[in-house]
């Protein structure tokens, strides 16, 4: 199955794309320190990150069903490539403040909403039906690698070097995207009429994934599993450094265990396509959802670096292979008209669900400990394996089979129309 030169066109610029974000999202924290050494103001840039996709994410899904999605990437990196470039001359210009930094995470927030959601809905315009795991799992790898490996550590040696050189990296990256991006020929609309409002187009994508038994259930896990994880690791950083801590790791010990996670993910990304053939597509569901588990809960029975790193690692394989199979199946099951709103939807679920789980857990861990964090989101955890009654082999296959009868319904009524007329 080969994935023909657009996509690896879209492979490139989203790449790109990617490792802009990975160095701007370390620089931003590191050049605010400059204004403020209130933990409180710094870790809130984080919360300013994630705000838009609170608020934004069903507006995005929606307009990426209106409007052309290839256009909306370019127009969503044009905005945070110009963004970008203003802050980086206020700062040069000492004009900068950590509010104006505030403002910048934001804005640049939006615009990720859009390009993310539009990134997401486009793929299935790009390649066949059948190769949608493939092209997704190439696609992760690449923002995993661009995104967790290489822009965090490139990000930090580029403020060393000067706040212009950290701001103006990712600009010249986002610049080159968009030039790679506009390689990529031809239109990505999705057939939806524009007669509605914006308010009555998100009710209707959230309309189908309310009917939809599948895809709500897996809305649903979806959710439980970012509440446990952002849980566990909002307290984890507690029980790993510093010397009163259980583990009494140092600052860089803590970053390299982390990168066991990110190392898993990637790994991940390629044998999502084997497990699904091999294995099907409901027993890889439910074996990600127990090497899940082991990220979340081994914490809660040792205090050894390398069975927790192994937890990590084994972890992030089991989140890309999920995303891999999961993503891929909403691709192929939702209308193109609609996938733009679902992909939102989904969005919107996974992160709304963070803020949560990270109340919770500093919660427990103030109340009981922290160990009842880790036990009690395990337990969570465990119990998305409920979920498994719904998602099975036969209602993917049915949910498929059913979408591709409907989409070649629709493709013959628009050829009998251009007879007609």
């Amino acid at each position: 199955m080969k994935l023909g030169s657009r996509y690896w066109r879209l492979w490139t610029s989203a790449g790109l794309s990617n490792l802009a974000d990975g160095v701007m999202k370390v620089a931003l924290p590191l050049v605010a320190v400059r204004y403020t050494h209130s933990p409180v103001l710094i870790a809130g840039l984080g919360f300013a990150f994630t705000l838009p996709w609170l608020l934004f994410a069903l507006v995005a899904g929606a307009l990426a069903d209106r409007w052309d999605r290839r256009r909306l990437m370019l127009i969503a990196n044009t905005a945070r490539a110009v963004l970008l470039a203003l802050l980086t001359v206020a700062t040069v210009c000492a004009a900068g403040s950590i509010w104006l930094l505030y403002a910048a995470a934001i804005c640049i927030g939006v615009a990720e909403t859009i390009y993310d959601t539009s990134s997401q809905s486009i793929l299935p315009q790009l390649v066949e039906r059948r190769a949608l795991s493939r092209a997704n799992g190439r696609l992760y790898a690449a923002d995993l690698t661009a995104n967790q490996f290489v822009g965090p550590p490139l990000g930090g040696l580029l403020v060393a070097v000067g706040v212009a050189a950290a701001f103006g990296a990712p600009v010249l990256l986002w610049i080159v995207a968009i030039v790679v991006l506009l390689l990529v020929p031809g239109r990505f609309v999705s057939g939806h009429a524009r007669s509605t409002t914006i308010r009555a187009d998100i009710a209707e994508g959230l309309r189908y994934l309310r009917r939809s038994t599948l895809l709500r259930t897996l809305a649903v896990m979806v959710g439980g599993f970012n509440f446990a994880s952002s849980a566990v690791f909002t307290v984890f950083v507690l029980y790993a450094v510093g010397p009163d801590s259980a583990m009494k790791l140092t600052d860089p010990g803590y970053g390299l265990l982390l990168t066991a996670s990110a190392a898993g993910s990637v790994l991940g990304t390629f044998l999502a396509e084997p497990a699904e053939r091999l294995l099907g597509r409901a027993r890889s569901l439910a074996l990600t959802i127990v090497g899940s588990l082991l990220t979340v809960a081994v914490p809660g029975f040792t205090r050894s670096a390398v069975v927790i790193g192994i937890g990590f690692f084994v972890g992030g394989i089991t989140v890309s292979v999920w995303n891999v199979i999961t993503v891929s199946l909403r691709q192929r099951v939702t209308p193109h008209r609609l996938l733009g709103r679902l992909n939102s939807a989904y969005r919107l679920l996974a992160w709304g669900s963070m803020p949560l789980g990270a109340a919770a857990g500093g919660a427990i861990a103030q109340i009981w400990g922290l160990s009842w964090v880790f036990l009690s989101m395990g337990a969570l955890m465990l119990l998305q394996l409920v979920g498994m009654i719904w998602v099975t082999d036969r209602r993917m296959d049915e949910a498929e089979a059913a979408a591709a009868e409907a989409e070649a319904r629709e493709s013959d009524g628009a050829e009998a129309t251009i007879a007609e007329r």
